[in-house]
């Protein structure tokens, strides 16, 4: 798609700051009126490199991140912004080890850390993924595991 328009030659018709507090959407029209268009602010924060397991470097990719929770989850998860959710609260994740390179070790235990909260189905379907699943025992201890987990977090809410 070809548009003879450019964002700098728009007027701003509103603001708003997303919920969560970390984009904001603003509604345009070009300066002769004939489109309305939307556009997104994002902060934009520092590129993070990734140490694969092979040892080899690369640039963080995003797209592929938000691929691979949709290949690995399905269905699980109800809407692209769950799939968004879940990989901005990973990435916040590895924001806060201070560095410039993480692992891909560390990428998918953040995903991980994200959906035990989330969706304990679509946290089994990553796991086995992630882990390269082989057996039938796997699924059984990282079911195990996760009940364990659930039942002390409905544990700490009924001491409140």
């Amino acid at each position: 798609m070809n548009h003879k328009f450019k964002i700098g030659d728009s007027k701003v018709l509103e603001s708003r700051e997303a919920l969560d507090g970390t984009m904001i959407r603003r509604r345009r029209v070009t300066s002769d009126g004939k489109y309305r268009f939307t556009t997104y602010e994002r902060i934009e924060m520092p590129s993070l490199m990734v140490k694969k397991r092979s040892g080899e470097r690369e640039a963080f990719d995003r797209d592929k991140l938000v691929t691979s929770i949709r290949r690995s989850v399905g269905k699980f998860l109800n809407s692209e912004l769950e799939v968004e959710e879940v990989v901005e609260k990973a990435m916040d994740i590895l924001y806060e080890f201070g560095t410039e390179t993480v692992t891909s070790e560390q990428i998918g235990e953040a995903v991980l850390e994200v959906l035990s909260e989330m969706n304990e189905v679509a946290y089994v379907r990553y796991s086995s993924v992630f882990r390269k699943f082989k057996t039938l025992d796997e699924f059984e201890e990282i079911i195990r595991k996760q009940r364990k987990k659930a039942s002390t977090r409905k544990g700490d809410k009924s001491c409140v």
